[in-house]
Parts: C-alpha cells; structure tokens; sequence
C-alpha cells in the first residue's frame, strides 16, 4: 500500500509531511538507490512550477540525489509534459516534476517519471515508499547543494518539439487568447504559438509566486471566454498550473472540456484513417453524451478508472493513441505518452485549419446528459464498497437511475475528500440523488 502516493504523484502542503524537507531529502535518496538497483543509471533532471516553495524542494531533492552518488539536472520552470519528454530523449534516467498542477500555492508535490517519460506505476511508487523509510537523516543545509541548471537548451528541445507536431501548418490569421494560470506555461505557451504564427492575447503570464492558479487558468476558463468574446478572437485556452491540461473555448465563449477534446481529434484522426481500433479512452467521469457523439462517428470509447496514469495503461494495453479526460487532460500517444495542454491546444487548432470542421459545430453533436459533481471534505477514506452505508446508499442510487444513468462515486488520489458524480436523463432526480449521498459522506465520513 501507498501512503506517501497519491493517484498523481506526492502532494500536500508545502512544509508539512510528506513534503517536509526530511522526507524530501530521504525521497531524492530512495530514487538513486531504486534507479541503481534496476540498472537506470543516476542522472535526474528536475523541473517546476512558479511556486514559491518550488526553489528550497528542489534543493532537499537535490540534495538527498547527490548525497546518494547521483547527479542533478535542473530543467528550470517549464510544464509537466517538458518535463517528460526531456527525460525521455536526454537520457535521464528519471525525472522529477515539483508542482501542484492546479492547487492553490501553498501546496505542493513531487512527480515521477521513468526514463521512457512515463509516470511510474504504482508498484514502482509503493517500492520507493519502503526505501524512503530506510534512508538516514541529512546533515548538511539545503542551500549548499544545487542541480546543475541547463534549463535554456532543455526549454527549447520542448518547443522544437512542438513545433514539430503542427506537421508544417501554420496559424497566421487566427487570433488566440492563452490564459496561462501565473503557471508553468506563462513562458513557452506564448512562445509556442507565436513561433506558429498566431496572433496572441495573453493572460496569467506574470507568476510572483503564490498567485499561480489564483483566479485564472482552466479552473477560471470564465476569463479567457470573456477576452475572447471583447477581443474578437478566433479561440481560447486556459492552461493549469503545470500546463498539462487545457480547457478552451469559442469565439462566443463556449465552454470545450476535455470530452470535446476527445471527439474533436478523435473524429479528425479517424476520418483520416489514423485512429487505431476506431478507439478513443476516456474515464468513467466523461459525460455519456461523449460516448453517443463518438458512436456515432463510428468511434469505440473505453473508459479508464480516474487518472491520466490509468488511461495511458488502457492504452498501452490496446494499443489506442488518443485519451483522456474530461479535465482537459489529453494524451497524443503519436507524440507523447503524457498529457500536454499546449499539445493539445496546437493540435486543436492544426486539426481546424486542416478542416476538421468549426469548434461550435462539433461542440454542437455532443449531446450533454445532466451530471452533477460534488466534493465532501473527509477525515478517513474506507473502502465503499465496504462500509455498511456508504455501499447501501450507492447501490439504492443506481437502482433508482434503472439503467438509464451512472453513478460514480471514489476518493480524490490528492485531497482529503470523497468525489460523488452522478449523470442521467432525469436532471431533478440526479440532483436529488446527488444531495443524499453527499449528506450520508459528510454524516458518515465528514472532516
């Protein structure tokens, strides 16, 4: 069992366990003695959001990986998906990202990829939780020890990239708001689009720090609509703190989620013959909408439990090449194994000017089925399927939707709290479910 892991990696408050500086220093530790012991190799190259608390982790990070015999790398800030691919084509042996995607500053966490750009699977992470527990206390202060910084030469191999993945097209005319979220993207998103030839509005581009995710980004998309519609632009973007999601909209302000990202390039690939098995993956919180817009394209979807790291297991196992979920998360296996706003904002609008067909059309054949999503603050996460109320009252909710709805119910892999989700034709009933499990959560569970 994990207890350090979460569903994306180790987070929580900065300062506080896991993230103090000890169990930072023993975690840089443990991952040399891991990598050696399977034969990676020991250089590790770090990356980071604009958090404040971002500069003294990764120095305890750094810190417990030299005092092990290995080498640090610093790749300096730049998104979660760089992140990966510089550690697949550099020959890191791993690497670490430092943030907490979409939380607020205070928090923080620690991303692990293997040398392939993969996060790594949760037998590698319970591994590493047992070799943390082993190492000895440091003894000497953080702020001797630094990663060796190649941050500019690393930052361009990323937009290289990405400018390799529009295929030559070009996007000169088309105006475009990004609504970088004070984040990891407030530097290379920009630069991105401009070396495409877009016309830029940008937003969220000025971190100090502590207003990453602050009223801007994909948990605002409300802002950049709004810059959109006054600004006449073509298209926005709103990006997360780590820039590995993107939530966009249209010229009117329209909201398009991840599920529309899903359809939109999944429809266009498999128009074009380039969608294996005719098969998209999803997660059990896409909207059944998406699964009846997708069917009738001729189009399987495959749901993937919660998690960016299960949907690129269902599609390793089958061999799929576009997933997702509808948080903006979307992988592109044809270019990477990791989701990537900014891939996924330059491919919607590569896909558009190669005629896929315009954003409130496509918006317009997803059918949107009433689903209501509601967080309950916990103090303790038992199994539900075990607990002798919890399991009861689910299994009510489902037999009172009669096969005409879902109900999805699990914890947060990164907050204290239990996620109840339910979606069917009946939006009074869904509401009404929705409101009395939430009540027996706080009743049973509440913090």
């Amino acid at each position: 069992m994990r207890e350090l892991f979460g569903t994306d990696g180790m987070r929580g408050v900065a300062g506080e366990p896991p993230l103090d500086p000890e169990t930072l220093y023993r975690f840089g530790r443990a991952l040399i003695v891991f990598l050696e012991s399977a034969g990676q190799g020991s250089r590790v190259c770090l990356g980071q959001d604009t958090r404040e608390s971002c500069g003294w982790i990764r120095q305890k990070l750094a810190q417990g990986i030299r005092d092990a015999g290995g080498q640090a790398v610093t790749a300096g800030e730049l998104p979660t998906p760089a992140l990966a691919l510089i550690t697949r084509r550099d020959d890191f042996a791993a690497g670490l990202m430092i943030s907490a995607s979409h939380n607020p500053f205070h928090d923080n966490g620690v991303k692990v990829f293997d040398h392939t750009g993969s996060k790594l699977p949760d037998r590698a992470e319970a591994e590493i939780e047992h070799l943390i527990a082993k190492q000895p206390r440091s003894q000497q202060a953080a702020n001797t020890v630094t990663a060796e910084d190649e941050h500019d030469l690393l930052q361009e191999e990323y937009l290289i990239f990405l400018d390799q993945c529009l295929e030559g097209v070009r996007l000169e005319g088309l105006r475009v708001v990004l609504d970088c979220a004070h984040g990891a993207a407030s530097r290379l998103a920009p630069l991105a689009f401009k070396r495409a030839g877009a016309e830029l509005v940008v937003l969220g581009d000025e971190p100090n720090g502590r207003n990453i995710n602050d009223g801007y980004g994909s948990l605002h998309p409300e802002v950049a609509a709004e810059v959109v519609r006054s600004r006449g632009a073509a298209v926005g973007f709103s990006f997360d703190g780590d820039a590995d999601r993107c939530i966009a909209c249209t010229a009117d302000g329209r909201r398009l989620d991840g599920d529309f990202a899903l359809y939109y390039i999944g429809r266009a690939l498999h128009a074009a013959g380039r969608l294996p098995c005719s098969t998209v993956v999803s997660t059990v919180m896409s909207n059944l909408g998406l699964e009846k817009a997708l069917e009738d394209e001729g189009i399987r979807m495959l749901r993937a439990p919660v998690g960016d790291r299960y949907v690129l297991e269902a599609m390793r196992e089958g061999g799929f090449t576009v997933g997702g979920e509808q948080s903006g998360h979307v992988i592109l296996m044809d270019h990477a194994p990791t989701g990537d706003g900014i891939l996924t904002a330059l491919t919607i609008c590569k896909l558009w000017r190669q005629g896929a067909g315009e954003l409130d059309a496509a918006l317009d054949a997803i059918p949107v089925y009433p689903q209501v999503l509601r967080n309950v603050r916990v103090a303790s996460k038992p199994a539900i399927d075990e607990h002798p109320v919890l399991r009861k009252a689910v299994r009510r909710a489902e037999q009172r939707m009669a096969g005409k709805g879902r109900v999805v119910v699990r914890y947060s892999g990164t907050e204290p709290k239990a996620r109840v989700m339910i979606e069917g034709a009946n939006a009074a009933l869904v509401d009404e479910l929705v409101d009395e499990l939430v009540a027996l959560f706080e009743k049973e569970l509440g913090a």
